[in-house]
C-alpha cells in the first residue's frame, strides 16, 4: 500500500456555516410532486408554520417570509422602515454588519458604522452614546448582528436593548439572526428586538431560498407611517395574509415549505431550550479540541472569550496557508469540508489561507462533531502542522459531561 491518501465514499460532511446539513426527514417532505397551490394541504399549513414560526423566535409579534436569502431578508426589512435619507447606526463585529450597513445606504440611507472589529463583541455604551449625541433623531434604527458569521462574535442583544432605552431614542432595534436562530439563546419579545431577521438554511435546517422578517407593533406603526414601500417588499399583506399567495406575492416556494414544516416539526419535538442546550454542549466540545491544538500549535480560537462565542459557528485561525491547506486535505481525503475564513481576510493574508470556519448548527450531534474533529486532526497530522496532544479526549470528555 503504497499510496496513504483515502479517496472519499460514503456520505461527504458539510462543517460550513450554512447551508447546514438537512435531516432525512426535511429532504423527504421536500421529495414529492407539485402542490396544488389554490387550494388543500399546502394552504391549509401555512397558520401552522407562521405559528411555529414565531415560536422559534420567541415572539407574540408578526412574521413575514419571502423567497429570498438573507441578502434578501436584510433589504426587505429596511424597506419597511427607512426612507432615502434616513440614517442608521451600525455597531460592526464582521463582515456581515458592514453588509447590511452597505444594504442601507444602496437604498439612500446613511449609515454609521461603529467597528469593533473582528474579535470582540460589541460595546453597547459606546451605541449609547452615539444615541444620546442625535438630539435631532436622525438615527431611526440601531443594526445589530447577533452573531456574524464570518467572525463567529455572540454580541448581547438584551444589554443593547437597556442601553438604547437608557437614552430614552426611539430609534428601532434590528437584529440580524440568520447564523443564530435555533441554535443561540434568542428571545426576540423579552430582548426588546423590534424587527429581526433570519433565514432557512442555518439552524431552520431548509436548502436555502427562504427568508423570514419578525417585527414587533412597534415596527408596524413605523412601517403605516412610511410614505411609500415596494409591493415585493411590503411586509403587512404577507404578515396579514388571508389567501395563500398574499404570503407571497406571487408563487410560493412549494417545496421547501414542506421542508420547513418538517424541520419546525423536529425543534418542536426536541423543545427549544433542549436545542440551545445541545449546541452549548456540541461548541463546548469544539472549543475544547481546538483549545487543546492551540496549546502546542498555531491554531487559535478568534473569540477569546468563551461568553462571546456564537454556538453556531466557530472562527479559527492558522498560519497562512495551513488554513487552506487543511481545508483542501480533508475535502480531499475525508469528504469533509470546512468553511472559508469569509471577510476575515486582511492585507497580510488576502486570500484567507489563515483563517477558517467550522458550522455546527442545525442537525448535528456528539458523533458528527466528533467525526468532524478526527477529521481535522488527521489533516493537522498529515501535513504535519504543530499540534497539541489530548485534543479529542478533551472534546469526548465534554460530551460524556466529565
Amino acid at each position: 500500500m503504497s499510496d496513504p491518501t483515502l479517496p472519499p465514499s460514503g456520505r461527504g460532511y458539510l462543517a460550513i456555516p450554512g447551508p447546514s446539513v438537512m435531516p432525512e426527514a426535511v429532504l423527504n417532505a421536500m421529495h414529492r410532486p407539485a402542490p396544488n397551490i389554490y387550494a388543500g394541504e399546502l394552504p391549509e399549513m401555512m397558520p401552522g408554520i407562521t405559528a411555529d414560526l414565531k415560536r422559534v423566535a420567541r415572539t407574540d409579534g408578526h412574521v413575514a417570509i419571502y423567497i429570498s436569502n438573507g441578502h434578501g431578508v436584510w433589504e426587505a426589512a429596511l424597506a419597511n422602515v427607512i426612507a432615502p435619507g434616513d440614517q442608521v447606526l451600525v455597531p460592526a463585529t464582521g463582515h456581515f454588519a458592514h453588509g447590511w450597513a452597505g444594504m442601507a445606504r444602496g437604498l439612500g440611507a446613511e449609515a454609521q458604522v461603529i467597528d469593533f472589529g473582528k474579535s470582540a463583541p460589541m460595546d453597547p455604551e459606546r451605541v449609547a452614546e452615539v444615541l444620546r449625541n442625535d438630539t435631532a433623531g436622525r438615527i431611526k434604527a440601531v443594526l445589530a448582528v447577533h452573531v456574524d458569521t464570518s467572525s463567529s462574535v455572540l454580541n448581547d442583544i438584551a444589554a443593547l436593548r437597556q442601553a438604547i432605552d437608557s437614552t430614552g431614542h426611539p430609534a428601532l432595534l434590528m437584529a440580524d439572526c440568520i447564523a443564530s436562530l435555533g441554535c443561540d439563546v434568542f428571545e426576540m419579545d423579552a430582548w426588546g428586538v423590534d424587527v429581526m431577521v433570519t433565514g432557512c438554511q442555518k439552524g431552520l435546517m431548509v436548502p436555502p431560498g427562504m427568508g423570514f422578517v419578525f417585527f414587533n407593533d412597534k415596527a408596524a406603526q413605523v412601517r403605516a407611517a412610511m410614505p411609500r414601500v415596494s409591493t415585493y417588499w411590503d411586509w403587512t399583506p404577507r404578515a396579514n395574509a388571508t389567501d395563500f399567495w398574499q404570503y407571497w406575492n406571487g408563487t410560493a416556494p412549494t417545496h421547501h415549505l414542506y421542508g420547513l414544516r418538517a424541520a419546525l416539526d423536529l425543534i418542536h419535538a426536541e423543545g427549544m431550550e433542549a436545542v440551545w442546550a445541545r449546541h452549548h454542549l456540541l461548541a463546548r466540545a469544539i472549543w475544547a479540541a481546538c483549545d487543546a491544538w492551540g496549546a502546542g500549535g498555531p491554531l487559535r480560537l478568534n473569540i477569546a472569550d468563551p461568553v462571546h462565542r456564537s454556538r453556531a459557528v466557530t472562527s479559527l485561525h492558522l498560519d497562512p496557508p495551513q488554513a487552506t491547506q487543511l481545508r483542501d486535505w480533508t475535502e480531499s481525503n475525508l469528504g469533509l469540508t470546512l468553511g472559508i475564513g469569509l471577510g476575515m481576510a486582511d492585507s497580510k493574508d488576502p486570500d484567507w489561507h489563515g483563517h477558517f470556519r467550522l458550522g455546527h448548527m442545525g442537525h448535528v450531534n456528539g458523533h458528527m462533531i466528533m467525526g468532524l474533529l478526527g477529521g481535522m486532526e488527521a489533516g493537522m497530522k498529515a501535513l504535519k502542522i504543530p499540534q497539541g496532544d489530548g485534543a479529542l479526549s478533551a472534546a469526548a470528555g465534554v460530551i460524556a459531561g466529565i
